[in-house]
């Protein structure tokens, strides 16, 4: 059980950075296998996914400064729509930090706007554990 929620970790870490992954479906994978293991894996899961997003908040808090070139997280056009997303919505977007495409964008975009970082936090874990006890109730 603990090699399976620590793979769930690292799935769901690399998941919430630019790297692909789909935490999404060992989630699944794990609570129809074992039901038990629910409320653990999705802890888990919530807590590897919202320190991906730290990462992201903080390479742009530290990094935006070097937006355009080839190792920067961000093309600058993922980059150009989170901003527009993030101004369109404000901070409350960061609830929905989960999302495909715009999501790690607009965490990198929240450290770039210097979004104060337990603001982003709070938002980002809400969005993120919401998003996981979905998932989870439906694997059941």
């Amino acid at each position: 059980m603990s090699a399976s929620l620590f793979a769930l970790f690292l799935n769901a870490f690399i998941a919430s950075t630019i790297l692909p992954a789909a935490s999404e479906i060992v989630l699944w994978a794990l609570v129809a296998d074992d039901p038990a293991i629910l409320w653990p894996a999705i802890a888990v899961a919530s807590l590897g996914n919202t320190l991906g997003a730290v990462v992201n908040w903080l390479l742009g808090r530290h990094l935006s400064g070097y937006a355009g070139r080839k190792w920067y997280p961000l093309s600058a056009e993922r980059q150009a729509r989170a901003v527009a997303w993030f101004k369109r919505f404000g901070t409350w977007s960061l609830l929905f930090a989960w999302l495909p495409i715009v999501g790690d964008p607009l965490t990198v975009v929240a450290g770039a706007l210097r979004v104060p970082f337990p603001l982003f936090l709070a938002l980002v874990a809400i969005g993120k554990t919401a998003r996981y006890v979905i998932i989870a109730a439906l694997a059941l």
